[in-house]
């Protein structure tokens, strides 16, 4: 009989429960016996195997995270990690593996097809940062979750006349904090791709308090070279008035916990049906994503250790509408 394994990788993502239930029984369907990885690709290296049917996948579509655990493994980035990972798939007559992650998983999936293993990956990451999808599982609902939460501050903002600096996830990324910064109409965005200075922040809070604003929001990724914090910082040193009180608020991992909306469910399962069908009919070393409402297989040689970066636009977009 077919055995192939699947994992779930790097950080979680709303969505990746979507995808490994597609996994599941798409391929019982085929053919395939499927064995669940438990934490990644630490669980891979240590043999945490456990075999998957189609009832084991049932009512999982619905909730955030993954039910198989997750894991960052600087040992997979290791000739000695890599080996006994596959050491462990030989041992339980395996020879296909299905990556759901991002680009660090991605990376570590082109090293195990390096070394002959089939694998597919499956563009999971709520930053959006990958290659080979335009649009990856888990980045709408993130998105979606932070967008909430800013309407909800933009409320008290209004009513007290404040300036919430609101920090959203993305540490090399700027995906989430453009498009929240748009959808809720933010007066700034700060993002790691383009770097401000702090000044430069401060100068649009108070052309916003000089237009009769009555309160302000900017949204700023964790990742930019000034946070949320630091640029707090800055504005009490510097600013003893922006004309608006001022406040801090880190959504922090909220984001990546929400159940996924409509969008990631049916992402994922495209992607996680597309990742059965490709590693049984090839080739494999590929990256499963959506490019133009299509799904399409890029090689992971052309996505280990590369990123997709922020379109321009969008800021300059954030800009002008912030008048």
């Amino acid at each position: 009989m077919k055995r192939l394994a699947v994992l779930t990788s790097g950080g979680d993502a709303p969505g990746m429960n979507a995808a490994l239930r597609a996994v599941v029984r798409v391929g019982v369907a085929n053919g395939f016996e499927v064995f669940g990885v438990h934490h990644g690709y630490h669980g891979l290296i240590q043999g945490t195997f456990k075999a998957l049917g189609a009832r084991d996948v049932g009512g999982i579509m619905e909730r955030g995270g993954t039910v198989l655990g997750t894991a960052r493994c600087a040992a997979m980035f290791t000739e000695d990690g890599q080996d006994q990972a596959l050491f462990q798939l030989r041992q339980r007559d395996i020879d296909r593996l299905i990556v759901i992650g991002g680009e660090g998983s991605q990376t570590g999936a082109h090293a195990l097809a390096r070394k002959g293993l089939a694998v597919v990956g499956v563009a999971s990451t709520i930053d959006n940062d990958l290659l080979g999808s335009d649009i990856t599982i888990g980045a709408t609902t993130a998105i979606d979750v932070a967008l909430e939460s800013v309407d909800r501050l933009r409320v008290t903002a209004s009513s007290l006349g404040r300036v919430f600096l609101v920090e959203v996830m993305g540490r090399e990324s700027g995906y989430i904090a453009a498009n929240v910064g748009i959808a809720c109409g933010a007066e700034v965005v700060v993002v790691p791709e383009s770097p401000v200075d702090p000044e430069d922040v401060a100068s649009e809070i108070l052309a916003a308090y000089e237009r009769g604003k009555s309160h302000a929001i900017a949204i700023v990724a964790e990742g930019a070279r000034h946070n949320a914090e630091a640029l707090a910082d800055y504005f009490a040193k510097h600013h003893a008035r922006l004309g608006f009180d001022l406040r801090v608020c880190r959504l922090g991992h909220v984001q990546r916990g929400g159940a996924p909306g409509v969008i990631d469910r049916m992402l994922a399962t495209r992607l996680g049906a597309a990742a059965v069908a490709q590693i049984d009919a090839g080739p494999t070393g590929v990256l499963v994503g959506s490019v133009a409402g299509a799904i399409v297989a890029t090689a992971l040689n052309d996505v280990a250790g590369r990123k997709k970066g922020l379109d321009p636009a969008l800021l300059e977009l954030a800009r002008v509408l912030a008048q």
